[in-house]
């Protein structure tokens, strides 16, 4: 069981090949050289696919708060945007579709007829 949940919000090896060599923290990059930035970015996948606060993270893709911290960096020097361009320019849309069964329009704007109500006005001379 925990070998499925494991991987239910994980990144398939394919995908991560997509993406690995725009992540910091590599071999031949300044700075500190990064732990795991596999489990990193499924934490993170992890935590918006399950819509849990970064408090409620599972133990085992480490602690919250150093998530947190470096999904922060990672966002203000821009490597999200950057991994999230690279994606888009070569999209498999795997996730592109819609219909109906998750689209729904207000009422108002697919032609419905609007309910009027009726005011009765009352004569100046009812009223005093």
């Amino acid at each position: 069981m925990f070998c499925l949940m494991k991987k239910r919000y994980a990144l398939r090896d394919d995908q991560w090949e997509r993406i690995k060599a725009l992540l910091p923290g590599q071999k031949g990059w300044v700075g500190r050289q990064a732990q795991d930035n596999r489990l990193f970015v499924d934490a993170v996948l992890y935590r918006y696919r399950a819509g849990i606060p970064w408090r409620d993270l599972p133990e085992r893709l480490g602690d919250w708060k150093n998530t947190h911290r470096r999904w922060s960096r990672w966002a203000k020097t821009g490597v999200w945007e950057k991994v999230f361009k690279h994606l888009a320019s070569d999209a498999d849309n795997e996730y592109g579709m819609i219909d109906s069964t998750i689209v729904r329009a207000h009422q108002h704007s697919a032609g419905a007829v609007k309910k009027r109500t009726k005011i009765k006005l009352l004569d100046v001379a009812e009223v005093g």
